[in-house]
């Protein structure tokens, strides 16, 4: 699950970061609520952390900033500010949950797994395509019901060409989407990636699903 980090402090965002990795989350962080909201606008998160006390824009200014639609993000805000009003205000602005620093990691993850299991709007669940299913929750894929071995990048390119289908995504695109915007991976490893997708797919019986788009980039039609 792409998720979006919104946290001032650089040792707690440090932190956070790399703990949401090893959970299995793609992450992107900023450090002030400008850059959150051109985050927001440039990629599309399933989950966001977000802090209140920003620089330049606040966290309530962030949530305000968010579209309503099927696209808008479940919003997890984790804060210093512990009193009702607080909680009521976020809540009110757009938030889907709140969480009061200190805290602990393992109930941080906790929540953020009951957000990502309330479906975003008009989006299923569980996307399928014929044989295949993929299923987010579960982190698993499987043709016909059974298994798809996939690695968690080949998981996440093949949920992002579902989700998407009819859109051909390039090489960069796929790489930001799925390994976050600050990776140090070349874009010429998507080409390995969906080398790999494809003959796990084509073992499977489905050869052909994801197509080449010459220019374009790669899609499931």
């Amino acid at each position: 699950m792409k998720l979006l980090l919104v946290e001032d402090s650089e040792r707690l965002r440090t932190t956070l970061q790399h703990g949401l990795r090893g959970a299995g989350f793609t992450v992107d962080a900023a450090a002030d609520g400008i850059e959150a909201k051109g985050f927001l606008a440039s990629y599309d998160y399933e989950l966001v952390v977000l802090d209140l006390m920003l620089p330049r824009l606040d966290g309530l200014g962030v949530l305000r900033s968010m579209p309503s639609g099927g696209r808008r993000p479940r919003v997890l805000v984790l804060s210093a500010r512990d009193q009702v009003r607080d909680r009521i205000e976020a809540l009110n602005a757009g938030a889907d949950d709140y969480l009061v620093k200190p805290f602990a990691f393992d109930e941080l993850i906790a929540r953020l797994h009951a957000l990502a299991r309330r479906p975003l709007q008009a989006q299923p669940v569980v996307l399928s395509h014929g044989a295949l299913a993929w299923d987010p929750l579960a982190h698993c894929a499987s043709v016909d019901g059974q298994p798809l071995p996939l690695t968690p990048r080949e998981f996440a390119v093949l949920g992002l060409l579902l989700r998407h289908r009819g859109r051909a995504f390039t090489r960069q695109e796929i790489l930001e989407r799925t390994a976050g915007s600050d990776t140090e991976v070349s874009d010429r490893s998507v080409e390995v990636l969906v080398f790999g997708l494809r003959r796990k797919l084509d073992a499977a019986g489905l050869a052909g699903l994801i197509e080449t788009r010459r220019g374009a980039g790669y899609l499931i039609p």
